[in-house]
């Protein structure tokens, strides 16, 4: 079987070099090109050393390929896809530049006017578990940002089957790779370690994000989710809690529990890279890996649903979903290359 030629645009990034990671022993693609702005021309086994057994130059300019992953920066991909779209290449953007369908409310989010406008609603919002059919025949794949994954994983079931109301509380925290690898005062060491804070407190980006795609699974009625993020000092992972009002009267039987257990078991029954798990799960159990792991529970006393679920930032979150969008692009086993268990301890 011929591989297909794949390419990175800005390998140096966390999301590119996690990508590069998991492409460079794939078996359905040969990983033929990387670009980088700052490195360009530098050996990319000796910018970053754990890859020093791939012999690749990063390249100013992407190569050759049939497939690219942009993980420019929020507002820099859109400008580098228009041409790759042009040429007839499929392309998973790994930025949030196609992750909206509303060009105004892009804007409003990411403080400019969008790029490509018109490729919005051609862009497939890239959770294989919600969208693999669309994933299949698209051209351009918008994936996910790595709270919104987690999120939306979350809370999808129950506002498929009609069972919360709509207003949300999502609370997550994130480990500071998620922050990215640029320099920035918040990030270093001496300000992260023995510390927790919240951030973008009045809203962040990634927030209607969980709105668009909660809100497609509620058929017609808009959620209201209030999103706070968190940074915690640790590498790697997201752990979200989310909580909801249940419409107790949808809820057969006298275990409600057990009902919203089983709801989400059905869901995800078919799904390789999600599980529902029995007891709350932990980061660190998913990482290094593509997983989601989601627990359920019921607050009896307030008829609140709580539902936990932990991914990795860079694996589910953000390079590992990007490689399953990939596969299903281009009709290989969804968990080709991606189906390592976490690393642990």
């Amino acid at each position: 079987m011929s591989k297909t030629r794949v390419g990175i645009i800005n390998v140096t990034g966390y999301v590119g070099i996690e990508l590069a990671r998991l492409l460079c022993r794939h078996p359905g693609i040969e990983l033929v090109s990387v670009t980088g702005r700052s490195a360009a021309g530098q050996k990319l086994g000796k910018f970053f050393p754990h890859l020093a057994g791939l012999n690749m130059t990063i390249e100013p300019k992407l190569g050759d390929v049939e497939l690219a992953f942009s993980a420019m920066p929020h507002g820099e991909s859109a400008a580098e896809i228009i041409p790759l779209i042009e040429r007839g290449l499929k392309v998973v953007d790994m930025s949030g530049d196609f992750r909206l369908k509303n060009a105004a409310e892009w804007q409003l989010w990411y403080g400019h006017a969008h790029a490509a406008p018109d490729l919005l609603e051609k862009a497939i919002y890239g959770i294989p578990e919600l969208h693999r059919k669309a994933i299949s025949k698209t051209q351009l794949v918008a994936n996910p940002g790595c709270y919104s994954t987690g999120a939306i994983l979350a809370l999808v079931p129950a506002a498929t089957a009609g069972l919360t109301e709509p207003d949300i509380i999502v609370d997550s925290k994130s480990g500071v790779s998620g922050a990215g690898r640029a320099l920035k005062l918040n990030s270093h060491f001496c300000e992260v370690d023995e510390d927790v804070c919240a951030y973008a407190v009045e809203g962040h980006r990634l927030m209607p994000e969980m709105v668009q795609e909660v809100g497609i699974a509620c058929k017609g009625t808009i959620p209201k989710i209030t999103f706070m993020p968190h940074l915690i000092p640790m590498n790697r992972g997201i752990l979200s809690a989310c909580y909801a009002t249940l419409k107790m009267d949808k809820i057969p039987g006298n275990n409600p529990g057990e009902y919203i257990k089983k709801v989400y078991q059905d869901f995800y029954a078919n799904e390789p890279f999600v599980r529902v798990v029995d007891d709350p799960p932990h980061t660190k159990q998913v990482q290094g890996s593509n997983y989601c792991h989601i627990y359920t529970t019921v607050d009896s006393r307030t008829d609140k649903l709580i539902i936990l679920s932990v991914i990795d930032n860079l694996g589910k979150g953000a390079a590992g979903q990007g490689v399953q969008n990939m596969n299903v692009m281009l009709g290989l086993p969804e968990t080709m290359g991606l189906d390592a268990p976490a690393l642990y301890p």
